[in-house]
């Protein structure tokens, strides 16, 4: 297709087109539908199109946009809930660790690694790591742009026309297309995971919820996560020495 355009492949014209095709990506498409599903349980919560849509993009990362929406359902007290969401975020800092020296040149402003840091979720970085490493590094940081930037405006349009649209839904539509969204994340994750101890981690994490939310109800994930973390670092070393001796 860019070729097509005649469009030099070293020009920034060229990566940010490249960037912004990765919306029709699978990733990108079971977002935009998470998204959808987002959107019923924002206005069952009471939210107006205006306030949902001011959510997406000020908030992106989608967990954190539910985790709002329960607490308002839930009424709970706005620090309750302003605390709720920066835990949740949390997750997303060594995704930012990990991308921005994949993204940064010597030449590379702060400002824009700090504008673009706020578009690093889940789907995002996993569209990256997959694909940063067809683009020469100096053309990188327009990629990710294209992709990021594009994605969070489609799903802008998504969100406001799908409010005025779900009241013609039934629910269980709205929450399957919610229930999308955990689904993809694991096969996200396990699918982008580089070592042993990530893909160890996702499958020790969900057997060790159970025991978790019976001795801590209220830490039952944070429990799980750590030491489903522990664990599985433990046994990626392991498997990283058996490879080694073979």
């Amino acid at each position: 297709m860019f070729s097509r355009l005649n469009l030099d492949s070293n020009s920034n014209l060229y990566w940010l087109l490249r960037g912004m095709s990765g919306i029709a990506s699978v990733p990108a498409i079971i977002l935009t539908i998470s998204m959808i599903g987002f959107t019923g349980l924002a206005r069952e919560a009471g939210l107006d199109w205006m306030q949902t849509t001011f959510m997406v993009f000020s908030i992106w990362a989608l967990p954190a946009k539910i985790i709002i929406v329960g607490s308002i359902a839930a009424g709970l007290s706005l620090p309750a809930v302003a605390l709720a969401v920066c835990l949740s975020s949390m997750r997303l800092m060594p995704m930012i660790v990990s991308l921005m020296p994949e993204l940064r040149t010597p030449q590379t402003s702060k400002w824009k690694l700090i504008v673009l840091s706020h578009f690093i979720a889940i789907t995002c970085w996993v569209f990256a790591m997959e694909n940063l490493r067809y683009a020469p590094r100096e053309k990188r940081l327009v990629f990710f742009a294209g992709f990021a930037l594009t994605l969070n405006f489609l799903n802008l349009v998504v969100v406001a026309s799908a409010f005025h649209l779900l009241g013609q839904f039934p629910p269980l539509v709205t929450a399957s297309l919610a229930f999308l969204t955990p689904v993809y994340f694991l096969m996200s994750l396990f699918g982008s995971a580089r070592e042993h101890a990530g893909k160890y981690g996702l499958f020790i994490g969900m057997a060790l919820l159970p025991i978790a939310h019976w001795i801590a109800p209220d830490l039952d994930i944070l429990v799980a996560g750590i030491a489903g973390g522990i664990l599985a670092f433990a046994a990626g070393k392991m498997a990283e020495k058996r490879d080694s001796a073979a």
